[in-house]
């Protein structure tokens, strides 16, 4: 793949347009609070992963609508007191797998707090949480156009709201420094903790890798592949839609959410990313005032830094939480 976007010099100043809705503030607002009526009713039960360095726990807790999302939490055994936490979103497709998948943070000494996504864990990655969709509007296949016509019905109207109340799980656990939460995740992942800095605005850092769900107008006239291809094959379908469906988009934009964003955060980008294009991840970037760092992939599609910026955020991690005390 060819270099086909911006140039990095033009890509570290880039700031287009914003299109924030006059009520976005409002939606959000009231999104968490409706679904802060239900109890959180957070259940961790152990559970025999065969490892013998952490404890592993099968965790249920209240998302949207009071819906019970799964995820893991796993911390290193034999650690007394609370840990610092860092709370992780999957990518696109991908469910929350099985604990032995997901031993980096635990073996670097925090605990480690994974959240299924809602719909998804049959494309790669399994999964056990399964969505219950307020939208009826014909969608493409896929999760990117599923109530689109309206954000109160939006997919990731459920899943951001799901990313939010598990940072509350999380915080839940005696045995969590609730001063200490981090969120991370890579490409669709990415885009959730984004959002999740954004409504929680009190988490410590942000660490997104390539991160999806940014600058959506951008990004389905920049590229031709997954996931954002199902948004441009619905509209070429749904002809009439295209200003209803960007409109309701706009709720749940990685460049909305940035200004708001408080926490430290550590991007990463590849330069040959053509499926979540560099321009849309530094859009996003460009946009957040909070300290923050960005790790550049110049000859990398969209696996990015791959293990090789699997240790940058090990390091960046341990360092900060270091300098937090």
């Amino acid at each position: 793949m060819p270099f086909y976007d911006l140039p990095l010099s033009a890509l570290q100043t880039y700031l287009p347009d914003r299109s924030e809705p006059a009520d976005y503030e409002s939606f959000w607002t009231q999104t968490l609070a409706e679904s802060r009526k239900y109890d959180l009713n957070a259940v961790f039960e152990p559970y025999d992963a065969a490892l013998s360095l952490v404890d592993v726990y099968d965790v249920t807790f209240s998302g949207y609508g009071g819906q019970r999302v799964k995820g893991w939490y796993i911390r290193p055994k034999g650690i007394a007191g609370a840990l610092p936490c860092v709370v992780e979103y999957i990518g696109y497709g991908g469910g929350r797998s099985l604990p032995h998948d997901r031993l980096i943070w635990a073996n670097a000494g925090f605990a480690h707090f994974v959240m299924d996504t809602r719909g998804q864990g049959s494309a790669n990655l399994p999964g056990d949480t399964p969505d219950l969709p307020d939208g009826a509007n014909p969608f493409y296949p896929g999760f990117m156009t599923q109530g689109v016509l309206d954000p109160q019905t939006y997919y990731y109207r459920r899943v951001f709201t799901d990313a939010a109340r598990a940072i509350e799980a999380a915080r839940s656990r005696s045995d969590v420094d609730s001063q200490h939460v981090a969120v991370t995740g890579g490409s669709q992942g990415g885009g959730i903790s984004i959002a999740a800095a954004a409504l929680v605005p009190d988490v410590e850092m942000c660490v997104a890798d390539v991160p999806f769900l940014c600058d959506f107008r951008r990004a389905v006239g920049r590229t031709d592949k997954h996931p954002y291809q199902e948004i441009s094959q619905y509209l070429s379908i749904h002809r009439g839609h295209v200003a209803r469906v960007f409109d309701t988009l706009d709720y749940f934009d990685g460049l909305n959410f940035a200004p708001r964003i408080q926490a430290k955060t550590f991007f990463s980008v590849a330069l040959m990313d053509d499926v979540c294009p560099p321009s849309t991840i530094y859009a996003t970037y460009n946009y957040i005032s909070a300290p923050k760092d960005i790790r550049v992939y110049s000859y990398n599609n969209h696996e990015g830094g791959g293990t090789i910026h699997n240790g940058e955020k090990l390091r960046y991690v341990r360092r900060e939480w270091a300098l937090l005390g």
